[in-house]
């Protein structure tokens, strides 16, 4: 029995650490991508896509800063409806 608890708690023990790591570099990439947005919301919203991109293209996390600034300057911001309305 003593052998089953500790297999239980070491197997826990790195679930929960492998669990951690991946919510942890989802949290630094998705940081990175609004880091290089700014405060706009439009554009955040667009690099939030660019980092699904990313993620469905397979780009190492290495390739991830250099690809994401190149998303982030191939941006076209929309026009704003106060800038139509005039």
């Amino acid at each position: 029995m003593d052998y089953f608890i500790i297999a239980v708690t070491t197997l826990a023990g790195l679930y929960f650490h492998g669990w951690l790591y991946l919510r942890i570099k989802r949290w630094m990439n998705r940081d990175l991508a609004l880091s290089l947005a700014g405060g706009d919301l439009h554009k955040r919203a667009y690099m939030l896509q660019q980092l699904q991109r990313a993620h469905e293209l397979k780009i190492k996390r290495s390739d991830l800063p250099d690809w994401l600034k190149s998303a982030a300057q191939q941006y076209k911001p929309e026009a704003s409806s106060t800038e139509t309305s005039a």
